[in-house]
């Protein structure tokens, strides 16, 4: 894993990861940018864009800050890329639920940006019970709460060359042309980098004014480094800015170079926001590399990640 320059946290004792058929794979929140009380969140993601044209005049929606599950946030959880020499702690780490958050409309909640001001703690689990489902295992996603509200449900497509995963809002109902398909994941071919659709149209399929192709919703970039995995991963996510109305700035590409991978290789990062996972540090009374996650996580792994703004 390719090691980016490390930043002074204040490690964590680490406990050992465990493992079940239905398992936490990666225990994720979204948090406000902690910053000066000046400084206003919402402000790092905002690059000034043209307001979206297709607008929706029927979503009344309180004042957004981030993006919910990568813009604002730091996905937390603890790291530990050596998760057999890790202390097992006496007690198990209690995380605070989120707090209460309606949700009226699914399908906007999920895609629009979260309210500014606003803790979306989310937690992911994996379901690997059933014939096939240790190849093609089924995430869920709900709100880290008492009421567990269910989110997102995605699983991967069986016939697909590279890691594709179809993600609906119905964990019944996980079909390519289901009412209640709502985007994809799709990966290249060394499932290094990822990019994330809406249900839109392909662009072969657009109408005259492209109203209906799909959006560019978020890009991963994930690189290992010569120590394989004896060191820390790293990962660089790139998301569409927010205008002035804190609503998102929509990607629409029209052929595979003009996506937000192929812009961010390039640098043309206008209306495009670009996050890191924040490097861990190593800590030779556990022999492991730490990340202080504040009692977000209770396991130990390589894919536990904080991912924050450069300017955070």
């Amino acid at each position: 894993v390719t090691m980016s320059p490390m930043s002074p946290v204040s490690p964590v004792s680490l406990t050992a990861a465990t493992s079940s058929d239905e398992e936490d794979d990666s225990d994720s929140s979204t948090k406000p940018i902690r910053s000066e009380k000046k400084k206003n969140p919402a402000s790092l993601f905002q690059t000034g864009g043209d307001p979206p044209k297709e607008k929706k005049s029927k979503k009344k929606v309180p004042p957004k800050g981030a993006e919910s599950e990568e813009e604002t946030s730091e996905t937390l959880q603890k790291n530990s890329n050596k998760k057999g020499k890790a202390k097992k702690s006496k007690k198990k780490e209690e995380r605070p639920p989120s707090p209460v958050i309606e949700v009226e409309n699914l399908e906007e909640f999920v895609l629009q940006p979260a309210p500014q001001g606003v803790t979306v703690k989310c937690r992911v689990t994996r379901d690997k019970r059933g014939m096939d489902r240790g190849l093609y295992p089924t995430y869920y996603l709900h709100l880290d709460n008492d009421k567990k509200v269910f989110l997102l449900a995605g699983r991967k497509r069986k016939k697909s060359k590279t890691s594709n995963y179809l993600i609906s809002i119905d964990p019944t109902d996980l079909s390519r042309g289901g009412e209640n398909f709502i985007g994809k994941l799709r990966s290249n071919l060394m499932g290094t980098r990822f990019t994330v659709f809406d249900n839109g149209a392909n662009p072969d399929r657009a109408n005259a004014d492209w109203s209906n192709v799909r959006q560019e919703l978020s890009a991963v970039v994930y690189e290992t480094n010569v120590l394989g995995f004896k060191g820390p991963r790293k990962m660089t996510v790139i998301i569409p800015g927010m205008n002035a109305d804190c609503e998102r700035v929509p990607i629409r590409p029209r052929n595979d170079n003009d996506g937000l991978l192929m812009r961010w290789q390039n640098r043309n990062m206008d209306n495009v926001i670009e996050l890191h996972n924040k490097a861990p540090v190593w800590n030779d009374e556990t022999q492991s590399y730490v990340l202080n996650f504040h009692g977000r996580v209770t396991h130990a792994s390589v894919k536990n990640f904080q991912i924050v703004h450069s300017s955070d």
